[in-house]
């Protein structure tokens, strides 16, 4: 009997490492995509990004991958470096919801912007790879 619990508690600590690990490859995989965001790298944007990408944004509007990135892309926006702050990862099997809570700075159209929002990131696993499908963002009011 011991053998068998001490095997259980192997199994255990193993998926718990590889959990951690996913965690951590996730985590990587989402700061990567907001640098992308501001410094314009639209390939490295739309390489993290499933082909039936969804955003609804702070207003409840709908976007796909092409208006999102194209959104990005455009010349009258400017966005400064930014953290994220209360980032946290869960995971349910081939989905992780990482969620998080950002002050955006920047500049529109030469006139500069400060945005606070939650937002929730939803990734799936598609083959060896994690992609972002949906994007739900919710503004806070205030300063």
């Amino acid at each position: 009997m011991q053998g068998c619990e001490s095997g259980g508690g192997s199994n255990e600590a193993a998926a718990a490492q590889a959990r951690a690990q996913l965690v951590a490859t996730l985590s990587a995989q989402a700061d990567r995509w907001d640098q992308a965001i501001v410094r314009k790298d639209r390939a490295a944007i739309e390489s993290n990004m499933a082909a039936d990408f969804r955003q609804i944004d702070g207003q409840g509007a709908l976007e796909n991958k092409q208006s999102f990135v194209d959104d990005l892309m455009s010349a009258e926006l400017e966005i400064q470096p930014y953290t994220v702050e209360d980032f946290d990862v869960r995971l349910y099997g081939e989905t992780a919801l990482i969620t998080g809570r950002t002050r955006m700075t920047g500049k529109y159209q030469g006139k500069p912007f400060a945005t606070h929002y939650r937002y929730t990131d939803v990734y799936v696993r598609q083959g060896e790879e994690w992609k972002i499908v949906s994007v739900q963002i919710s503004k806070i009011p205030g300063p």
